[in-house]
């Protein structure tokens, strides 16, 4: 079994949810207390021994690729400047130089259609994926837990929660087999389907550890949902063909595409700071 090296980062939406913030900058730059979206994305693979990067950009998505490589006028500026702490917190966007790849999605087809744009890449070894909209807060990092998982099944991976009944028709659902509380069996995959349709409320969110077989169903860029090539449909023909198995992850997650849970993500990830949770407790009492 190979060991788990590369990680995928489809970035390449418009972020139309959060116009007109996103109008010039990319989504994923947006930050959560003080590091943008995409550098907790870097810093969970890492964490998980991630060494491989790949970004799957658009148009205007420049400054993902900037923000990872070295400001040189910036670093010695702090130097000059005895900012030892400001130059510390640049650390975390430090990359080994050959690390980080990009790919252009040219044309917007879709979450499967993205990942088949990092083929090349991939090879044919084992990859995750991370979408930086979907940030999780853990004791151990989501990827990592997903990682260790794996390691011990082999195969693909997915990362899942429960969500309520009527929400089925906003996420991928599983249908399960196996059950032990922490791994379950996944038998087959529906991309929204309606409450009524339904085979479970267990719902992927954006954390994936996938064989590189998917590559060959994703390129037949058949239509799903939405009329897009869908990630669940290509992995959904993996299933009976290596093993497949949803992981219930310990940690909150927090859907960061949506302005709500953008905002809690804020509050959630200030508290856990101890330079930051006084205060932001002080504050709140002001607005409850």
């Amino acid at each position: 079994m190979k060991k788990l090296r590369k990680a995928v980062f489809p970035v390449a939406g418009l972020g139309t949810r959060f116009l007109p913030a996103t109008k010039a900058i990319a989504k994923e730059m947006l930050p959560v207390v003080d590091k943008p979206l995409i550098q907790y994305a870097f810093e969970e693979a890492r964490a998980a021994g991630i060494d491989q990067f790949c970004m799957v950009t658009g148009r205007g998505k420049t400054a993902l690729v900037e923000h990872f490589d070295i400001a040189f006028e910036l670093e010695a500026t702090l130097r000059e400047r005895n900012k030892t702490e400001a130059l510390e917190s640049l650390q975390g966007t430090r990359t080994e130089p050959g690390s980080v790849v990009t790919v252009r999605q040219q044309v917007p087809l879709g979450l499967g259609h993205a990942i088949w744009c990092a083929r090349t890449f991939i090879g044919d070894d084992p990859f995750a994926i991370l979408l930086p909209d979907d940030l999780v807060l853990a004791d151990k990092p989501c990827l990592a837990q997903l990682a260790e998982a794996y390691e011990e099944t082999g195969g693909n991976v997915v990362a899942v929660t429960e969500v309520p009944m009527d929400q089925t028709n906003r996420y991928g659902i599983l249908k399960i087999g196996k059950d032990d509380g922490r791994l379950v069996e996944v038998q087959g995959l529906v991309e929204k389907p309606a409450p009524k349709d339904a085979p479970s409320n267990l719902s992927i969110i954006g954390r994936y550890v996938l064989m590189p077989e998917v590559i060959q169903h994703l390129a037949r860029m058949e239509r799903g949902a939405g009329n897009e090539v869908q990630l669940t449909d290509g992995m959904a023909r993996l299933i009976g063909e290596q093993p497949f198995h949803g992981l219930r992850y310990d940690g909150r997650r927090f859907d960061c595409g949506d302005k709500v849970g953008f905002l809690e993500a804020q509050i959630a990830f200030a508290l856990k700071r101890p330079d930051l949770t006084g205060a932001v407790q002080e504050f709140l009492k002001t607005y409850l």
